[in-house]
């Protein structure tokens, strides 16, 4: 009975491992603007836009030129420019010591 349990439990956890890619960041905010999720831009807050995430979803940003990770919550959608698979808040790419792009790994 406890076999198929954790059996199933195990296959689950398999299925769920996190999706990870290295790729550029860039940073934008547009202060008061709104959202693809329908919340404001707060530009400070740990928060970025990816293509293809759900709204809600939390990814572990970490940058390969200051070795940095943040945490950011995905509340939008974007960038919109060939190469970047992300735009991270004015607030998350400061913590990450940014200045424009940067390379980074998604996780």
């Amino acid at each position: 009975m406890i076999r198929p349990i954790c059996t199933a439990l195990a296959v689950t956890c398999l299925s769920g491992t996190a999706f990870a890619e290295t790729c550029v960041a860039s940073r934008y905010g547009y202060i008061g603007s709104r959202t693809a999720s329908g919340e404001r831009m707060d530009a400070n807050a740990m928060t970025a836009a990816h293509r293809t995430r759900p709204f809600g979803s939390h990814v572990t940003v970490t940058s390969h030129s200051s070795g940095r990770s943040v945490t950011v919550r995905i509340n939008d959608r974007g960038p919109f420019i060939k190469r970047r698979c992300i735009d991270l808040s004015t607030g998350a790419a400061r913590a990450l010591g940014m200045a424009g792009t940067a390379l980074v790994s998604l996780e």
